[in-house]
C-alpha cells in the first residue's frame, strides 16, 4: 500500500489505442468508457486485498487519461501544450504535468459541459478566499462513490460482523451537516455516501451551518447521542472535522461528562479549524478524543483528502483493541500515487525529507488527475506524514492543522 515512487503490482487495463468491436468498427475511447473500466478495477482491488499496482499498469491507467484530459479538458490542454507537454511527449506517469490546487480557482478545469454539471465541490477555507471549484456529473459523482467506498471500508469497517445485513451496520455519528446544506462539500458528501451505504437506519448528521455560513455543531443533540447508543452497548463510528471534535469535546468538559463508547467504536477525523474553534496539535487532540470518548488510539483514524480529488487517504486500519505501534502514515488507495517532490525542482525528495504533496489521482476522470497540492510533508517508504501548510500557501481545510 505504499505511495512512494515505487509501488508495486495488479493487471494492466486495456490501452489508450482504439479497439474493435465484433464488426471491427473503430470504438474511439471517452471518458465514459475509461470510468466503467476504472470502476470494475476498483472493486478488483478491494477482491485482491489493495495490492499495490505497478509503474507499467499505473502507466497504462494514466497515460491513457492523460490523453483524453488534454484532448478534452480545453484549460488543461492548452496549458500542457504551450509547456510542450502534450501525449506524444510524455510516456511516465511522473512526468504528467500537474496542477497546483490554486488553479481551481481561477480555471475551469474540466471536460464537463455546463449543461452536464450537476454538482460543484468547492475547497473549504477561512472567511474571504478565493475557493476552488470541481465539477461534477452524475457520471462523476458515480465515480466518486465508487473511488471512496473501498478505501474507506478498508479503513474504518474492518472487522465489523456481517456489514451488509442492515440490523448489524454501526451507527454513524456525523459532526458535519448534512449534505443537502452542505451541496458544495466533497466531505459532506463522502460521509452521506458512507452513511447511506454502511450506517444503520438511525444514523445521524449534528453539524449545521451557522449564521456566517460555516460549520457548527448542534452541541446538545452531539452531546446526547452518543451517550445514548454507548448505554444501548452499540457500536458507534463518529466522523468529523478537527474542529466539530473540539466542539464536541468541549461540550463535554463543560458538563463535566466523559463517554465510553461501545466495544468496537470507532473515530475519524479530518480537516483542519477554519477559525472554528480554539486549534489543537494533532498529538492532543487524539489525546482528548480518546479521553473524552473512550475510544482507543487503535480505532482513531485520520483522513486527508481535497474537493479537487476524487479519492482520500488514511493514516492506519481502525483496529478497537490492536497495537498502535504501526507510525502514523497517510496512504492513498493503488489508483492513487501520492509523490513528495521538492519546490523548486519537481523531483522526488529522499527518504526522511520534507517536500510538497504531488498526487496522481485516476478517480479525476473529469478534471485533471495529477494536482500539486500546497501542503508539506515528510517522506517515508511507505507514505507520507503531514506536516503543515506551505508558506506562502492559504490555510484552508484538510491540512490546516499540522502534525
Amino acid at each position: 500500500m505504499a505511495v512512494a515512487d515505487n509501488q508495486p503490482s495488479g493487471g494492466a487495463p486495456q490501452r489508450a489505442h482504439p479497439s474493435k468491436t465484433a464488426m471491427s468498427i473503430d470504438v474511439p475511447d471517452s471518458p465514459e468508457r475509461f470510468a466503467r473500466e476504472l470502476q470494475a478495477r476498483f472493486l478488483q482491488s478491494e477482491k485482491e486485498g489493495f495490492v499495490p499496482w505497478t509503474d507499467a499498469e499505473l502507466d497504462a491507467w494514466a497515460l491513457r487519461l492523460f490523453s483524453l484530459q488534454v484532448a478534452g479538458n480545453p484549460a488543461y490542454g492548452a496549458w500542457c501544450r504551450a509547456g510542450g507537454r502534450d501525449p506524444s511527449a510524455v510516456s511516465d506517469w511522473r512526468a504528467i504535468p500537474a496542477v497546483p490546487t490554486d488553479a481551481f480557482k481561477a480555471l475551469d478545469l474540466t471536460s464537463l459541459r455546463p449543461t452536464d454539471r450537476t454538482a460543484c465541490f468547492h475547497s473549504s477555507g477561512t472567511t474571504g478566499q478565493t475557493l476552488s471549484q470541481h465539477h461534477h456529473s452524475e457520471a462523476s459523482l458515480e465515480l466518486y462513490r465508487a473511488s471512496l467506498g473501498p478505501w474507506f471500508r478498508h479503513h474504518l469497517l474492518d472487522g465489523f460482523p456481517r456489514i451488509e445485513e442492515p440490523g448489524a451496520r454501526p451507527v454513524f455519528v456525523n459532526l458535519v451537516p448534512e449534505p443537502s446544506l452542505a451541496p458544495n462539500s466533497s466531505l459532506a458528501f463522502m460521509l452521506g455516501a458512507v452513511t447511506a451505504a454502511h450506517g444503520s437506519a438511525d444514523s445521524v448528521f449534528v453539524g449545521r451551518i451557522a449564521a456566517d455560513g460555516g460549520w457548527d455543531v448542534e452541541l446538545e443533540r452531539a452531546v446526547a447521542l452518543p451517550g445514548n447508543l454507548a448505554e444501548e452497548g452499540r457500536a458507534v463510528v463518529v466522523l468529523g472535522t478537527a474542529f466539530g471534535f473540539v466542539h464536541l469535546l468541549d461540550a463535554l468538559a463543560a458538563r463535566n461528562r466523559k463517554l465510553r463508547l461501545p466495544a468496537g467504536s470507532r473515530a475519524m477525523e479530518t480537516g483542519g479549524y477554519k477559525g472554528r474553534s480554539r486549534t489543537m496539535p494533532k498529538a492532543d487532540l487524539h489525546r482528548a478524543i480518546r479521553d473524552g470518548l473512550g475510544v482507543p488510539d487503535a480505532a482513531l483514524v485520520t483522513e486527508y483528502g481535497m474537493s479537487e480529488l476524487g479519492s482520500q487517504a488514511y493514516d492506519r486500519v481502525a483496529v478497537p483493541g490492536g497495537s498502535t505501534d504501526t507510525p502514523r502514515l497517510l496512504r492513498f488507495p493503488p489508483w492513487c500515487r501520492a509523490r513528495i517532490v521538492s519546490s523548486e525542482t519537481g523531483d522526488a525528495v529522499a527518504v526522511g525529507e520534507m517536500g510538497v504533496v504531488r498526487v496522481l489521482d485516476l478517480a479525476n476522470v473529469w478534471s485533471v488527475a495529477a494536482v500539486q497540492t500546497g501542503d508539506i510533508a515528510r517522506r517515508h517508504a511507505d507514505g507520507f506524514e503531514l506536516i503543515g501548510r506551505a508558506v506562502d500557501a492559504e490555510p484552508r481545510g484538510c491540512s490546516l492543522m499540522a502534525t
